[in-house]
């Protein structure tokens, strides 16, 4: 198989388009059939179990892999024809920072600029646009490994935007990250995004995705196995569920809550879980009618169908705990702002 040419297209509607992207390494087939698009000025997010192929498609839409099949496009150029137009125009920040940690904060940005082409003087002018921006002037002369974990995300994200780049790829931004550095690193995606950037997203972070993502799709061995915004993904799992905690099993309360549910009461010892319209008071008419039966309730709980029950429910298993992808992780991209 050989990639097709990608079809003229405009990059200020949707700078990141790809169709029927294939990548395999011997027999291992590590992307099937990608395609997605991402209008500019939002946010693609891109889910997927350990190997499903999440990093593998970002390395191809940065040029870094030629498919084996399929086109793609980004920010107007095609990947396979036109690399080096490509990677003048992209940011990218991968699961680990690739940062001189024997450099600076400040020399570090300012090689970057000048790698991407920058002159000395606007690469110094960006350094400290940068800095700044990250709230990094205080360890601009620091040493970089003398930084906290989340003073070098920072700075590599500070390091993919030194060039100002429109479309910007996020691989795993904030794997291990603390949760007020991960709360940061969100309020400068979103900053960014309000200023017209365009971002691809991956993430084993489901909680992540469902805050920043526009727009969602999910891969799975290759494939995308759906996507749509979050309500919408939600949607597909199913409406509410109620859950209960008795004080103790009780054997008729199937038969006294089937009138109530939307579907099959399932009971476990104490745990009773229904599927629920989303009525008024139902959580109170479900008390009220157990304890008229002598059934006393200890806790009582709706929930609402998260990105975990989606994701559980598209690939059959819960999210993994979040380390890097199976997939390399992305090197340090030559002539792209990182």
């Amino acid at each position: 198989m050989t990639p097709s040419p990608a079809p003229p297209s405009s990059s200020a509607d949707h700078p990141i388009r790809a169709e029927g992207l294939v990548k395999s390494f011997g027999d291992t087939h590590a992307v099937r059939d990608v395609s997605l698009e991402v209008p500019a000025g939002t946010i693609l997010g891109v889910l997927g179990p350990n190997g499903a192929g999440k990093t593998t498609t970002v390395r191809m839409l940065t040029t870094l892999s030629v498919p084996d099949a399929g086109w793609a496009r980004v920010a107007g150029h095609d990947v396979v024809a036109e690399p080096r137009a490509v990677r003048r125009r992209i940011g990218v920040t991968g699961q680990n920072a690739t940062l001189d940690e024997n450099l600076t904060g400040r020399e570090n940005l300012e090689m970057v600029a000048r790698l991407g082409g920058a002159s000395r003087p606007t690469a110094r002018s960006r350094a400290v646009e940068m800095l700044e921006r990250f709230e990094l002037p205080h360890a601009a002369d620091r040493v970089v490994k003398g930084y906290s974990g989340g003073m070098r995300r920072r700075l590599d994200l500070a390091a993919s935007l030194v060039g100002h780049p429109s479309v910007l790829f996020l691989d795993e931004p904030t794997t291990g990250l603390d949760p007020t550095s991960r709360a940061g690193m969100w309020d400068i995606i979103r900053e960014l995004v309000a200023d017209g950037t365009t971002v691809l997203l991956t993430t084993q972070y489901l909680d992540e995705a469902d805050l920043l993502a526009d727009r969602i799709v999910v891969i799975d061995q290759g494939t995308v196995i759906a996507e749509g915004t979050s309500p919408q993904l939600k949607a597909r799992v199913g409406g509410e569920r109620l859950q209960l905690v008795l004080s103790a099993p009780h054997p008729s309360v199937r038969d006294l809550l089937a009138p109530l549910a939307a579907g099959e009461v399932v009971v476990d010892g104490r745990t009773v879980t229904m599927p629920v319209d989303p009525v008024p008071g139902l959580a109170t008419t479900v008390v009220r009618t157990l304890d008229g039966a002598g059934i006393t309730v200890d806790d009582v709980e709706v929930r609402r169908p998260s990105l975990d029950d989606v994701f559980f429910a598209l690939t059959g298993h819960a999210a993994e705990p979040v380390t890097a992808d199976d997939d390399d992780p992305l090197p340090e991209l030559e002539g792209a702002n990182r």
